[in-house]
């Protein structure tokens, strides 16, 4: 899976730099009020020292009128980089607890802070810090009098970066940010393309015609079904009772024909003409991606609420999507999201013809599914908090700080609210794919069943403590994850691993199975086991020791895999995993390397490919698996992982470690050949064709083996629904588009010249669809969504501003006078003569929404100047 967060060596150093702190009382012995600590945090210098590394600073300001204690005290927070343990300048200690867990406490002859005063605290972590989602979260103190309880720090802020020092990452760095006028180059290539010669079904169907013959609904319509379609017509009356409101029947009838001569699956065809409507499909699925064509030919506006009259415009469709396999991953082990989530990204799903729904329940964080024979997997890995031993819960992680609960930290979803899901999701024809993420990436389900040990062998049920436990407690191996966990993988050479599996498998099916929903396949995870694991295990060197054809650690990893193949098989069901699954370590000239692993290529393997970083050396991996015969569903971080930051701002948030994803990344993914469209690599810097010489290419083998794409949002920075769906949209528009429209002619022109200006027009019409159909569609559908607003593009030339959006149809709107900028301020239409001023400006959605400020001061003009001194 991908996120390999810190693109530096994962080693650290740290400088801490105390402020002289006059007047401190040797000792306070009574608990301070955290409330009182105001906390900040800035970036000092990224390339600290000349290394690929960062200075970052804490400042403590005591604002109490008693002096900080000089003991007793532990202060927690999390922080995604690394840093160096030990006693520091000024006799404070730091420690790594694991994860993204660390903590201060005092050592002999540290003096507290006065009160009044202010301690500032400078360290040092790898790689680099751009925008605030790179800062430490989570702060909270800890008193000796008691140590289970934690009191947040929540007078804390996070200083913005405006230097070029703070910004650039490296020596070379392409930009210290994504200016104004750099977002005005990018879209001045978009042209405004009236709303009347826009494609009005989306995503783009295989052949639409726009009659000019269209229907006025004022009046219920009659909706009439063949037996094989009932279901969506039932469907379709729902939607219909939210647009329209219960009133009388008109004469306007909607036909929904079975036809068996349409073969595609997920095919239809759609008529709008004055007389009525007619959807046609051999399927339920068919008719039901009609109707949500239907829905995007209704207006935007259509969906603020009942409405007396809906004039839906004459078209002819004639469609079925290019993949079958089009599909989202929403993380919710990081942090969580809950059931009206989990049912807001359904809708969002079945709208834009998306199917499968990668439900990512359980990583290191966090168990977010309620399997009831084993408890534990709740009540002690669906929850984070503080505790002096974290026996019973997992430790914060991500800023969810010392509190279990009204945090994103902690939550599950019970058995009730999954069959709930699946039934949303089953009745919108979209599957769940279950992920148990194993054997790395397990902490949360490795310490749940390690509290279930612990509790059942005091009471003596040795046995029973065994049955499911995935640790081997006599395990010495020292490791780390790429999230710096040292006891997160479960143990492959115990039997209870396995039965433990089996068991979890045993309920999804149960669930399944009562909420009437399809379960093919189980994702089992497979990515990121860090090196040193198992070698120091007695029951991995037993196994060894015992089964010949193991020689040597990296072995256990297939046989991890072959005994996983064979518990599902014997559940009638297929391994889906990440990548590495699929592949083998082997040596090539002396040199460690990773092929696809031959032994797996017969069983059906169906493989998310994320490491695809351009410029990271695995661009190919993909093409590579797919010609092996694996069946591959790319899900590459450089297009398709919606944590990624929309652009390189201090104020935008998300990670960059494998470049920065707008809407456009997805857009412009050639699925079958995506060096040729592979505009900059991970770094920014712009691509050229000599950087895949040598990539693998995909063969026509290999494209018969991928049935599909998917979109990603890891949520280690998403803490809310708002912050979920800004991530998500519009991004999500860019996946559907290039899942479901077809091959499109830009990405197959031979002529670079030719091909350029095809993607420039289509680009212009996503574009425009965008900012004049969907987004404002989004802005009421299902009570309306948090999607992103762009920021507006502005240049300044002899005084005079020009500005620009990525999405025509949206409202600029501009203040000279220092003012933000409201609804009641002046439309940008045309460039503005604001020589010496300050001139902000914001763009609208149709909601009143806005983007953040655009703040641009425009120099005199020259012609202005002369004037003056005359």
């Amino acid at each position: 899976m991908k996120r390999y967060i810190h693109p530096g060596k994962l080693v650290a150093t740290c400088l801490f730099l105390f402020s002289t702190v006059a007047g401190v009382r040797a000792q306070q012995s009574t608990p301070y009020d955290a409330a009182r600590l105001k906390t900040s945090w800035e970036v000092i210098e990224n390339h600290y020292q000349g290394s690929d590394n960062f200075q970052s600073a804490f400042t403590f300001v005591n604002t109490a009128g008693k002096p900080f204690p000089s003991k007793g005290w532990q202060l927690y927070f999390n922080f995604i980089r690394m840093v160096t343990p030990g006693e520091l300048p000024g006799h404070v200690k730091v420690e790594h607890i694991n994860g993204d867990l660390y903590r201060f406490t005092p050592a002999d002859g540290f003096n507290g802070i006065a009160a009044g005063d202010s301690l500032k605290l400078a360290i040092t972590g790898d790689a680099w810090a751009v925008n605030f989602t790179d800062a430490p979260t989570g702060l909270y103190l800890v008193w000796e009098e008691q140590p289970e309880k934690g009191f947040s720090i929540k007078d804390y802020s996070i200083r913005p970066s405006t230097t070029a020092k703070q910004l650039m990452r490296y020596p070379g760095d392409k930009t210290a940010v994504v200016t104004p006028t750099d977002i005005f180059k990018q879209n001045a290539a978009v042209k405004d393309i009236p709303a009347s010669q826009l494609p009005l079904v989306f995503p783009t169907p295989k052949s639409y015609t726009a009659t000019g013959k269209g229907l006025v609904l004022d009046a219920f319509p009659e909706v009439k079904a063949d037996p094989q379609l009932s279901a969506s017509a039932a469907a379709l009356d729902a939607e219909l009772l939210t647009l329209l409101g219960k009133r009388k029947k008109g004469t306007t009838v909607i036909n929904l024909v079975y036809d068996a001569a349409i073969t595609a699956p997920e095919g239809y065809r759609l008529k709008v003409a004055p007389e009525g409507i007619t959807i046609t499909a051999g399927t339920e699925t068919g008719a039901f991606y009609g109707i949500q064509s239907l829905k995007t030919l209704i207006p935007p506006a259509a969906f603020a609420g009942n409405q007396k009259a809906i004039t839906i415009p004459g078209v002819e469709v004639t469609d079925e999507p290019r993949f079958g396999y089009r599909a989202f991953m929403i993380d919710v082990a990081r942090n969580f999201h809950n059931k009206r989530d989990m049912l807001r990204i359904i809708d969002l799903m079945a709208l834009y013809k998306l199917n499968i729904l990668h439900f990512h329940f359980s990583d290191d964080e966090g168990w977010r599914l309620e399997i009831p024979s084993l408890p534990e997997l709740t009540t002690v890995g669906a929850k984070r908090g503080h505790s002096s031993d974290w026996k019973n819960m997992l430790p914060p992680s991500y800023g969810s700080g010392p509190d279990t609960t009204n945090t994103a930290g902690s939550g599950y979803f019970s058995r009730n609210d999954f069959i709930e899901i699946l039934r949303y999701a089953t009745a919108r024809h979209i599957r769940v794919l279950p992920e148990i993420e194993s054997p790395g990436h397990a902490r949360a389900a490795v310490k749940a069943m390690e509290s279930r040990y612990y509790r059942l062998k005091a009471a003596g049920r040795d046995q029973e403590a065994n049955e499911y436990l995935l640790t081997d407690l006599q395990d010495k191996s020292e490791y780390h994850s790429v999230q710096y966990w040292n006891d997160n993988v479960m143990n492959v050479a115990l039997p209870s691993t396995y039965h433990f599996l089996d068991k979890v498998v045993e309920e999804l099916q149960s669930m399944y199975k009562e909420a009437g929903a399809p379960l093919e396949s189980v994702h089992m995870g497979g990515d990121e086991v860090p090196g040193g694991v198992f070698e120091k295990s007695p029951a991995c060197i037993a196994l060894m020791q015992q089964d010949k054809s193991l020689k040597d650690v990296n072995d256990l990893w297939y046989y991890y895999y072959r005994k996983v193949n064979d518990l599902l098989k014997a559940r009638d069901l297929s391994v889906a995993g990440w990548e590495e699954a699929g592949m083998r370590k082997t040596t090539v000239s002396g040199a460690s390397q990773s092929i696809p692993n031959p032994d797996f290529v017969n069983d059906h393997f169906q493989l998310n490919v994320w490491n695809n970083v351009i410029g990271g050396g695995q661009e190919d991996l993909s093409y590579r698996l797919a010609n092996a015969g694996y069946k591959v569903i790319l899900s590459g971080v450089s297009n398709f992982y919606f944590d990624m930051a929309y652009m390189k701002s201090f104020d935008e948030p998300g990670f960059y470690w494998g470049g920065f994803v707008d809407v456009d990344k997805p857009f412009y993914f050639i699925p079958f050949d995506y060096y040729k469209n592979s505009k900059v690599d991970g770094r920014g810097n712009p691509v050229t064709p000599e950087l895949f010489v040598g990539k693998d290419r995909l063969t026509g083998f290999g494209a018969s083996n991928i049935p599909g794409i998917q979109g990603l949002l890891w949520s280690e920075t998403v803490t809310s629904s708002d912050r979920m769906e800004y991530m998500m949209l519009p991004k999500l528009l860019g996946l559907a588009e290039r899942a479901w429209a077809q091959d499109p002619e830009w990405a197959t022109e031979k002529d670079s010249a030719k091909a350029d200006a095809l993607y420039a027009q289509a680009w212009s019409v996503f574009s425009n669809v965008m900012g004049k159909r969907e987004m404002p569609r989004l802005d009421y559908y299902e009570g309306g969504f948090n999607w992103r607003i762009p920021t507006a593009g502005a240049k300044v030339e002899n005084g005079v501003l020009s500005a620009n959006i990525q999405m025509p149809g949206l409202v600029i709107r501009y203040t000279t006078n220092g003012d933000e900028p409201t609804l009641k301020s002046p439309v940008y239409t045309a460039p503005v003569a604001a020589g010496g001023k300050t001139v902000k400006l914001k763009v609208f959605s149709t909601k009143g929404r806005s983007s953040r400020t655009t703040t641009i001061k425009v120099p005199v003009a020259d012609t202005q100047m002369k004037n003056n001194k005359l």
